[in-house]
């Protein structure tokens, strides 16, 4: 026997275009209180994620400043070294001069000389001193980078044990929605996803209550009510552009049998007190 051919979502009635598009917003509302359950933790764990890898970067930046520093002291060590050399040789050739002129010339050398070496030791301490600053802000930093990667862990940890608790749930709910969509028209379903991107609670379809939109809470015009209930074309809220749907259709008990249980409560408190 044949398989029969799947329904093209173009030929469904408005009716059923509804209510397969309430249907979806229900698992997708399921799904988005699932990750309410996880409250800050996805986010908090990204930051800290962040946060380390910004201040492992500014270690290894600071790493490479104390090396260039030190590449410099050793290379300034090598120039006093040398002047001392040079002051060495100086002060041996000033025995064997022959006037004046060539000893005040040695005299300048040895002068330059000694002068160079004092710059020389002074740029080194500066670098030392610099070099100091940034250990100890590298030890700093390390040790607020175990200190956030303990938190991580402890985060993490938390995740994945809410996340193991409720995957199965939100898988489930997942595919349930995937073959949902399948059903709904393209063009139908990119509006629904849009609108539900744009609205903070995430409802992308919403019925009516007390003659308002249960999405904005902006008051719907009873021929406008009228044109719902009738299910022959997709109606919008005219204040938060939410898809609107009958209460019947959407399969929620109408506002009369809401307010019973409260009649009847009432009922029953008055006659205790009667009692």
């Amino acid at each position: 026997m044949a398989k029969e051919k799947a329904k093209d979502p173009a030929d469904y009635s408005v009716e059923e275009k509804l209510k397969n598009l309430y249907a979806l917003q229900s698992m997708l509302s399921e799904i988005d209180g699932i990750k309410t359950l996880r409250g800050e933790l996805p986010l908090e764990v990204q930051d800290l994620e962040d946060e380390i890898e910004g201040m492992t970067t500014r270690i290894e930046k600071i790493g490479a400043e104390v090396a260039e520093l030190k590449r410099e002291i050793n290379e300034r060590n090598g120039k006093i070294a040398e002047n001392n050399a040079s002051i060495a040789r100086y002060n041996a050739q000033m025995d064997s001069v022959r006037n004046n002129r060539e000893y005040d010339s040695l005299t300048k050398q040895v002068e330059y000389a000694e002068l160079d070496n004092q710059l020389h030791e002074k740029k080194i301490r500066e670098a030392k001193e610099v070099v100091d600053a940034k250990t100890t802000e590298i030890t700093r930093c390390n040790l607020e980078v175990n200190d956030r990667r303990v938190m991580l862990e402890t985060k993490k940890e938390e995740l994945e044990e809410i996340v193991s608790e409720t995957k199965a749930e939100e898988d489930k709910l997942r595919e349930r929605a995937k073959n949902l969509e399948i059903t709904i028209e393209p063009r139908l379903l990119n509006a629904f996803k849009r609108i539900r991107r744009n609205s903070r609670n995430g409802l992308g379809i919403v019925s009516v209550q007390r003659d308002a939109c249960c999405g904005c809470f902006n008051k719907i015009p009873p021929q406008r009510q009228l044109d719902i209930r009738s299910r022959k074309k997709i109606i919008v809220c005219e204040y938060c552009g939410r898809i609107m749907i009958d209460r019947e259709l959407a399969g929620l008990p109408s506002e009369t049998q809401e307010a019973t249980p409260k009649k009847s409560s009432r009922k029953s408190k008055a006659k205790k007190a009667e009692s």
